[in-house]
Formats: C-alpha cells, sequence, structure tokens
C-alpha cells in the first residue's frame, strides 16, 4: 500500500504529540484529578489546551489546570477507558443551573383570588 503524502491524507498516519497541554482538572481525594468530557456524540474525552488564553476563553477564569504532555495525559486516561484526546475545542455547553422549587403548571392565583372565590363558593362556611 503507498503512503500517502500529508497534504493528501486528511488524517496523517503519523501521529505527533501537541506538545505541553494545559490540562483541565478538578480537586480529588489525593490531589488534582483530570476532567474528562464528552464528546458531542456521548465519548468520554480527556481535553488539553495549547494556551492558557484558550483554556480560560472555554472554561472560565475559575478553571484549575496542570501542565502534562500528550503522551502522559493520553497514558493517564486509557486506563479509565478514555482513549480520545480532544485538543483546543471550540466551544463547550454551560453548565446546567441547579434545580429549583417546582414551579405550578398554570399561571399563578393570587391569595385574595382563592380567598374570594372560596367564600363565593361557600366552601369556607362547609369546613365549620
Amino acid at each position: 500500500m503507498e503512503q500517502l503524502l500529508y497534504g493528501e491524507d486528511p488524517e496523517p498516519s503519523d501521529r505527533f504529540p501537541a506538545g505541553p497541554l494545559y490540562v483541565p482538572v478538578r480537586p480529588g481525594p489525593s490531589g488534582s484529578v483530570v476532567r474528562l468530557f464528552r464528546t458531542p456524540l456521548g465519548d468520554r474525552s480527556a481535553v488539553g489546551f495549547t494556551s492558557a488564553c484558550g483554556l480560560v476563553a472555554t472554561l472560565g477564569t475559575g478553571q484549575a489546570w496542570i501542565r502534562l504532555a500528550e503522551p502522559a495525559l493520553r497514558a493517564l486516561t486509557t486506563p479509565l477507558g478514555v482513549t480520545t484526546v480532544t485538543i483546543d475545542p471550540p466551544f463547550t455547553a454551560c453548565a446546567p443551573a441547579p434545580a429549583g422549587p417546582a414551579v405550578p403548571a398554570g399561571p399563578a392565583v393570587p391569595a385574595a383570588a382563592l380567598a374570594a372565590s372560596a367564600r363565593w363558593t361557600g366552601w369556607e362556611e362547609s369546613r365549620r
């Protein structure tokens, strides 16, 4: 089989490490733990950024990070079954908002209107 030139091949045969990456982490029981994300298809993926600015632009200023080379990131995540490393993802979805109290399905009715309705139907008299 003939080896394609890099200009012709959409995915080159040789994988070159991306170099030192800014890798998002979270606190864990023994220190920092690499954060795993999901691809648009739902597969788990490790994520690395080639610049701190890219990490901050995508994940925000509060995101902790460490510097890791791509082979080290792969070595950390492969035992977890994560074989994909995404470098410089273009965007992320916002974190889900915390669930608030249940909202009634219908429009809100003021308490005074309910009391007037109860008096009009005679409901209050029947409770006594």
